[in-house]
């Protein structure tokens, strides 16, 4: 069957365009859903063992941070390398690699006695799973074609909210198994939720499809239409400026989007690793703290479908980056002048909302204009150079609590971030043109 002959389904979409895209979906975005699960739950975990590490290991406000925000000096040093090698090696085999040895480092954790091992684990956290978030970024583009692409993204990143909804009552809950065979809740909560990263780690090896060529799962038709597509994306791109990866690595528009990913990523981390010590504030016992913690996930979990849908079915990405942008900064700005626990949590909660609306469209940005080598190379700075502000973020709100006692002015100041990233948004503009070049209409 030639696809000029594909029967056309409703919303304008061929029968084997639907069917494709349904198998991917189906295949894939579960799975790395699982593993971006564990990925951010290993990462930020953290903040819930700080309730009672803290204390018990005596570390100040300023030493949490620095081991907080020293995962991403790892992060940034092996993130461009890492995401070369897995276009090089396949995604089956790195990100395996990658898997395995963050989750055995994140078990690890358990042995922090003191500042220097703290430290020592944090950077060797960074530096194992340095590549996973953009070599999956980078592998959905090799299977989404662009009209696809803001969905599937927000349907694998909706990992993040859903790591806190769930993983926030469970560490709460793991707290409390303090001298269960002499080990501390915290030691415990460590070792548990990083076991799964390497159980899941060996079976990527053998789930992973590297390419659509090599799916098995797929029939000869469905790997046709998305080869057509694809070379049809690519061949758009290309015409409308190829790029080398030196010339990726170093293009004004890249490291705009390197900016704007910054501000992003320290108004979420620094809510992330923050939020359960200022709810615990509030007067809760851990298992409260987890729960209370959950409810703005909850809501952003909702609102980063909804929103990434919105974005593909309008085709635009400029508002939809932009706006939630702005939201980010007036809710941590609001957050930090309100002394009612409630209010406090109902602007933390459209925090959250703007923070994972963005966290699902943001990624449409680079992948519009850049493929191959060039995207990976891009995609990998962009994303390392934005979660340099992980480290930024964290120890911001770190040095001020450190000042001044309270968490408050730190939020304040932190809202700069989100609000100057937005404005980058509307000022930089967006190749929708290259994007979308070749497509039918917008359903």
């Amino acid at each position: 069957m030639s696809l000029s002959t594909i029967r056309p389904a409703a919303h304008g979409r061929s029968d084997i365009e639907a069917a494709t895209i349904r198998a991917i979906s189906w295949r894939l975005i579960p799975f790395l859903v699982l593993a971006y699960f564990f990925s951010y739950l290993d990462r930020v975990n953290l903040g819930f063992a700080a309730l009672t590490m803290n204390a018990e290991l005596k570390f100040s406000p300023l030493v949490f941070a620095w081991g907080a925000g020293i995962f991403f000096i790892g992060y940034f040093i092996f993130e461009v390398p890492s995401n070369l090698a897995l276009e090089k090696f396949g995604a089956s085999r790195w990100i395996a690699r990658i898997m395995v040895t963050w989750g055995i480092i994140s078990a690890l954790m358990a042995l922090v006695s003191g500042p220097w091992s703290f430290y020592a684990l944090r950077f060797l956290l960074g530096v194992a799973e340095a590549g996973f978030f953009p070599g999956i970024i980078l592998y959905l583009t090799y299977w989404y074609p662009a009209q696809y692409r803001a969905r599937f993204l927000a349907a694998f990143a909706v990992a993040v909210p859903i790591s806190t909804v769930i993983g926030a009552p469970v560490s709460g809950l793991l707290l409390g198994m303090h001298g269960l065979m002499g080990l501390q809740g915290w030691q415990w909560l460590f070792i548990i939720e990083g076991i799964p990263s390497i159980i899941l780690g060996v079976v990527t090896w053998f789930y992973l499809t590297d390419r659509p060529e090599h799916a098995s799962w797929l029939s000869a038709e469905q790997k046709a239409w998305l080869a057509a597509r694809l070379e049809a994306e690519t061949a758009a791109k290309q015409a409308a400026g190829h790029m080398t990866l030196g010339e990726a690595l170093s293009s004004p528009k890249v490291i705009v989007l390197s900016l704007i990913y910054f501000g992003f990523v320290g108004a979420l981390y620094g809510m992330q690793f923050w939020l359960p010590q200022i709810v615990k504030a509030f007067g809760l016992t851990n298992t409260q703290t987890g729960f209370v913690t959950a409810i703005p996930y909850a809501f952003g979990t909702v609102a980063m479908i909804l929103w990434a849908r919105h974005s593909d079915a309008t085709r635009e990405r400029v508002v939809h980056v932009g706006a939630p942008m702005i939201l980010i900064a007036i809710a941590l700005a609001a957050s930090s002048m309100i002394g009612d626990p409630t209010l406090t949590m109902v602007a933390l909660t459209f925090a959250a909302i703007g923070v994972f609306c963005v966290f699902g469209v943001f990624w449409t940005l680079p992948t519009a204009w850049l493929s191959g080598t060039a995207a990976a190379g891009a995609i990998a700075l962009i994303n390392s150079i934005g979660n340099l502000a992980g480290f930024g973020g964290p120890y911001l709100v770190g040095w001020i609590k450190d000042t001044t006692g309270s968490t408050t002015h730190g939020l304040l100041a932190l809202s700069a971030l989100p609000l100057l990233a937005g404005l980058l948004v509307f000022f930089g503009g967006h190749e929708s043109k290259v994007e979308f070049a070749g497509q039918a209409p917008a359903e």
